[in-house]
């Protein structure tokens, strides 16, 4: 690594920094333990926060990390990731007082705990002879995986990737979430026995229906695949990046000092774009906008995430709707041509519907463009298991998570999309479990 890329990497720290064991005490006190805990209930996953925070008081670190890992098999990653503002922290009865107890830094102390003494929490089940397979090694299978080999089960994972972890692993930038983290998340399924064939990819290196015919269950947690194209010239040029794989490429340590004094613009203004832009201006960009066809207050980004990328330094172009990328005479991007828009009629999102300005063409100049409007399906996979799906959202039984085969479940982003729940971290954790219990309670039916 030379020196611009050492440099670099200091700048992929973690943002957020632990509560001195001080804090720790001072906040654990702080709770109220609360009986019937508004918390609990807010949390997808449905920790038991108030037994956590009263372990952690007591100073009981493995029997705290134990109640959260129970309920949320991602618990480590999700005291970094989740929108705790939204959800446990937003529901806290302090809120009317003082200020919430700060359930997310608790509960990321508790599990550093676990991580740093190297702690397994759960054992596998006794062997019942039934056998699943997990496509995709992300939240939704880990989580499917460790509940499935404590039932018992014979739990093999397919993966395409070299590592396990799916978004934790590869998809969310390191300085909010070091992939450490996600691969000790990993390590707790393996350890239970469950086998993870990386670099194993479902209807190239083996068959959607050998995996049918092979085992008792499926469980299909494949999320999403790339950023779609934008449909307007001058994609094909050098610059022009998926937000993904660049992400993929910055969190698998494939740093580089390519961006140092780049002009950049981001096109979307969800969390991904915002990864991708606050990871640019942290790899030497001179100047980040964020490109948006909407307004602030139609982003998709979380709060948090907003106030991040301001505090960074993002730039953000609202009503603003690309519309060609512009060769500098070298095969690189050099330009990018814009339109001004204005809010419409309400779409089927629930939000206005942009529309274009007449003439209200301009240029803003830019050396990298990184797409971030979301991603594709993998529909041809989805297809190769017979499944129904509306565009790549597979149709599931909401309180099973079976779909329309009756031998095949499905949870994660492969069931996110078209109004149907939000794509976090940790609603995929607690799908994974009900897909899991479902697969059990299936099998039990059959005895």
């Amino acid at each position: 690594m030379n020196a611009p890329e050492k440099r670099l990497w200091r700048n992929f720290d973690e943002v957020k920094l632990d509560l001195k064991p001080k804090e720790v005490m001072e906040e654990a006190n702080r709770c109220l333990y609360c009986y019937d805990a508004p918390c609990t209930k807010a949390c997808p996953t449905g920790i038991d926060i108030p037994s956590f925070i009263k372990k952690i008081a007591t100073g009981n670190l493995k029997g705290s990390a134990r109640v959260i890992m129970e309920a949320n098999p991602m618990g480590a990653t999700c005291a970094r990731v989740c929108p705790t503002e939204e959800l446990c922290e937003g529901s806290c009865v302090l809120n009317d007082a003082s200020l919430p107890i700060m359930i997310g830094d608790l509960q990321r102390h508790a599990t550093n705990w676990a991580i740093k003494n190297q702690q397994q929490l759960f054992q596998a089940g006794k062997a019942n002879g039934k056998t699943v397979a997990i496509i995709g090694s992300g939240p939704a299978g880990l989580s499917a995986a460790r509940e499935l080999a404590r039932l018992g089960y014979k739990v093999i994972i397919y993966e395409k990737k070299e590592k396990a972890g799916g978004l934790d692993t590869y998809g969310i930038v390191p300085f909010r979430l070091p992939q450490k983290i996600s691969l000790w998340e990993v390590k707790q399924v393996e350890q239970l026995g469950v086998e993870i064939r990386t670099n194993t990819e479902i209807g190239k290196d083996i068959d959607a229906e050998t995996i049918m015919n092979q085992y008792d269950a499926v469980v299909l947690a494949i999320g999403m695949s790339t950023v779609p194209m934008l449909g307007i010239p001058g994609e094909e040029l050098n610059g022009v990046y998926d937000a993904i794989q660049l992400i993929e490429r910055v969190k698998d340590g494939q740093i580089t000092d390519y961006f140092i004094g780049k002009r950049a613009a981001v096109i979307g203004a969800g969390n991904t774009a915002i990864d991708a832009a606050t990871c640019l201006k942290r790899l030497g960009a001179d100047n980040v906008k964020m490109i948006y066809r909407r307004t602030e207050a139609e982003m998709t980004a979380y709060p948090f995430e907003y106030a991040f990328a301001k505090e960074e330094g993002i730039e953000f172009r609202w009503l603003t709707q690309p519309k060609a990328i512009i060769d500098d005479g070298q095969g690189h991007v050099g330009k990018m041509e814009c339109v001004d828009m204005k809010l419409g009629e309400t779409d089927t999102s629930g939000r206005r519907r942009p529309v274009e300005v007449k003439d209200s063409k301009f240029t803003i100049d830019v050396d990298v463009v990184v797409k971030a409007i979301g991603q594709t399906r993998y529909t041809g996979l989805i297809d190769a298991f017979g499944l129904a799906h509306d565009g790549g959202v597979v149709k599931v039984d909401p309180k099973t998570y079976q779909t329309s085969n009756e031998k095949v479940f499905a949870a994660g982003d492969v069931i996110f999309g078209k109004g149907k729940g939000e794509a976090m971290v940790v609603s995929a954790a607690e799908q994974g479990k009900r897909a899991a219990s479902a697969i059990h309670e299936q099998m039990l039916s059959r005895i």
